[in-house]
């Protein structure tokens, strides 16, 4: 099953991008997404592992995804490596000096199941097409959030720094 979901955040690739990279944030956006824990040496960038589950129903499914494409700001993807079989992609794309289209697109099967496997990939969709929906828009909620702290901070340091 394949599904994509886009919109149109407030903010640069590069501050997005920012965002995305530190593995750490991803649990604050990905709705659905119950773990998403660095496994290796490298905890962010090409070749990064991450156990990943997502619920679905009252089951959580997933497996061991890898980075396999990285290339700031514009595009990150992974591969399953173990479980559910699965690839997702963030494609970051300019619209203007200030807005930016963030896509993300997901892939999905339960390789070699037949019937049965395609039937549970048709009764999964609505839910995981929830999720990326929801994934998205809890993005834009948390950049946006964090580029006010950032901004409120250099206006408080600024303030005091001209009381001083």
């Amino acid at each position: 099953m394949r599904l994509k979901e886009s919109i149109v955040i407030s903010a640069s690739p590069e501050e997005i991008w920012d965002y995305l990279e530190d593995p750490s944030n991803w649990l604050h956006f990905m709705s659905g997404v119950t773990r998403w824990e660095v496994r290796g040496d490298v905890p962010s960038g090409l070749g990064a592992r991450y156990r990943m589950l997502i619920k679905v129903g009252s089951a959580e499914v997933g497996g061991l995804v890898e980075m396999v494409e990285w290339e700031p700001p514009r595009d990150l993807a992974w591969n399953s490596v173990t479980g559910v079989d699965q690839r997702g992609r963030f494609r970051l794309r300019k619209v203007d000096e200030h807005r930016t289209r963030v896509e993300f697109r997901y892939s999905y099967g339960v390789a070699g199941s037949g019937i049965p496997g395609l039937v549970s990939e048709w009764v999964s969709a609505p839910t995981i097409s929830s999720h990326l929906h929801r994934l998205l828009h809890q993005l834009k909620g948390q950049d946006e959030h964090e580029r006010l702290r950032t901004e409120a901070a250099r206006r408080r340091d600024e303030r005091d720094a001209a009381r001083a």
